[in-house]
């Protein structure tokens, strides 16, 4: 039987999902448990791969295998065998002829960032750090250009596999927040898709515009260099939010 984990996972000591030899990743810790619970090796596909360091809240993510025990309680079954650090939030039987990977229609990701006069380690885990307020609505007007389908060759980091690089854009939302020992902003993506360090080289546009830099999306639509964009923004900051495929997985309260 096909089975799918709804899964949540904080990336700081992992080496990105994808199973890589002597190294810990998520795909690893999945495989094991998955191992032990069903007595024999299976393999666990998610529905992308998150990089190092990156985190996810709603990572989907696909296994067989045979068991007793209820599709919606896998989940907590998984999670007597995995790490602090890796939850399975949800389980559920997958639909028929479900593919987790392809099946993916919209994929939501948030950058998190704080401006603060020193660094605040309670959130260096899950943040990156800004050195000066950006201007919001410099950031928005700059997002604008993001939306709709574009050749997004520019916005992509070496190691890009996948056979075409346009991607498209259905929402950003920018916010800011204050807090006692800061500002923290909040810049949430969702798209029919992503390549490499994505997320992470468009949030590092947006904030230096925000910083004062002149807006460099237009020039790099239009000549697919990446010098045309700022720096990439550090892992850390990045979470996956949740992966839509058009139908509820998990039950309606998702």
């Amino acid at each position: 039987m096909r089975y799918l984990l709804l899964t949540s996972y904080d990336g700081t000591s992992f080496c990105g999902w994808q199973s890589q030899p002597g190294r810990r990743t998520v795909q690893g810790e999945m495989e094991r448990a998955a191992e032990e619970f069903f007595g024999v090796k299976t393999k666990v596909t998610a529905s992308g791969r998150t990089d190092a360091g990156v985190h996810a809240l709603g990572q989907v993510v696909m296994l067989d295998g045979a068991t007793s025990v209820p599709a919606q309680k896998l989940a907590a079954s998984f999670n007597g065998l995995l790490p602090p650090d890796v939850r399975a939030v949800k389980s559920a039987a997958a639909p028929e002829g479900f593919d987790v990977t392809r099946g993916a229609k919209r994929k939501t990701y948030r950058y998190v960032a704080y401006c603060a006069d020193s660094e605040l380690p309670p959130y260096s885990r899950c943040c990156a750090r800004l050195f000066r307020r950006p201007d919001l609505g410099k950031m928005r007007e700059a997002a604008r250009l993001l939306f709709g389908a574009h050749d997004f060759a520019a916005f992509r980091s070496a190691g890009f596999t996948s056979k075409t690089s346009v991607r498209e854009i259905y929402e950003v939302e920018i916010a800011e927040r204050e807090e006692p020992f800061g500002f923290f902003y909040q810049i949430e993506v969702t798209g029919n898709g992503f390549l490499y360090n994505m997320v992470r080289i468009l949030s590092g546009e947006l904030f230096a515009v925000g910083a004062g830099k002149e807006e460099g999306i237009t020039r790099a639509f239009e000549t697919g260099e990446r010098k045309c964009l700022a720096k990439t923004m550090p892992p850390q900051g990045l979470t996956l939010v949740k992966v839509d495929y058009g139908v509820p997985l998990f039950g309606t309260e998702e």
